[in-house]
This record gives structure tokens, C-alpha cells and sequence, in this order.
């Protein structure tokens, strides 16, 4: 269930990168119970939405910069996180000193162009010069336990819709 959120983010950062939409894909459509199918163009794959509707399938992706990025585990694993839930070092998250608690990024290596989507639940580093705490599944994921730290693209994904995913292992 810890993960279900961030496969959300996955699917829908691939939507707004345009990774989804096949040109060629058929739709069925019924008329009078009979079902047809319609081929969809490009032009109306990539079509705007009209006026009244809500366009809820994109992210919205902010580039923040670089930040100088470390990591932490074993001696916090189990232990409350800053906003109150229990650390797990192989959970996808991060500590960062001003942004909200809940905030998702999108942490990049640029050495070797690992990606891994990270929310934001702790308060940290607490070392001058660094920028990020990232947990140790993170750090496993870019690719940088050996160096223990680095510099890494971060973006903020930013949702159309107000998700609340729940915080329990359960």
C-alpha cells in the first residue's frame, strides 16, 4: 500500500511526458447498445480539453535546481519522522528543512540518470552544505550508497487533484 501512491505519481508524470498516448489506439464507443470503435488521430489525442472540462490526468513538473543530497537509514529506521510516522529506511522519502510535509519530488542522478519519486517526511540534514536527506531505499534506487553524497536534479510534482495517501503499512 506504501508504494500505491507513488505509482500514481509515476503514472502520471509518464502522461504528462506525452509516454501514454498511442496515436493508433481505438475507442469503443456505444450507439444503441452496439458497440463500435472510432480510431483516434493525433490531433485529438493531443487535443485541449473543452472549456468545461477539468483536465485531472497531468502533473505539473517545477524544476527546483540542484541540491546537494545525502542519505540515512539504519540508525532511524523505526523510529517517529518529524510529521509523525514511523521511519522506514527502504521507503521512498526524503528530509528537507523548509518543505511541507507530503511535498513529492523527483530526485534525478545525474552521474548515471536514476530517477525515483520522493515525499517528503522528515526534517533534515542537519550538516551544513547539504540539501537533502534521502532515505536508504532512495539512495539504493539513484545508485549512490557508495558515494553518500551528491549532487541531484530535483522537481516538485505538483498533482491537479488533491491526493492524500494513506501513511499506514497496512
Amino acid at each position: 500500500m506504501r508504494y500505491l501512491f507513488l505509482n500514481i505519481f509515476m503514472f502520471l508524470y509518464m502522461v504528462t511526458a506525452g509516454n501514454f498516448i498511442d496515436t493508433n489506439e481505438t475507442n469503443t464507443e456505444t450507439e444503441n447498445g452496439v458497440k463500435t470503435e472510432t480510431e483516434v488521430t493525433a490531433a485529438e489525442a493531443n487535443a485541449t480539453p473543452a472549456a468545461t472540462e477539468t483536465e485531472t490526468s497531468s502533473a505539473k513538473m517545477v524544476e527546483m535546481g540542484t541540491m546537494t543530497a545525502s542519505w540515512y537509514g539504519p540508525g532511524f529506521h523505526g523510529r517517529t519522522t518529524a510529521n509523525g510516522e514511523v521511519y522506514d529506511q527502504m521507503a521512498l522519502t526524503a528530509a528537507h528543512k523548509d518543505l511541507p510535509f507530503g511535498t513529492m519530488l523527483l530526485v534525478t542522478n545525474p552521474r548515471n540518470g536514476r530517477s525515483a519519486f520522493v515525499r517528503i517526511n522528515d526534517r533534515g540534514p542537519y550538516i551544513d552544505g547539504r540539501d537533502l536527506d534521502l532515505s536508504q531505499g532512495t539512495a539504493a534506487a539513484l545508485k549512490m550508497i557508495k558515494r553518500g553524497v551528491i549532487e541531484v536534479k530535483v522537481e516538485e510534482v505538483i498533482l491537479p487533484i488533491k491526493f492524500s495517501p494513506s501513511l499506514s503499512s497496512r
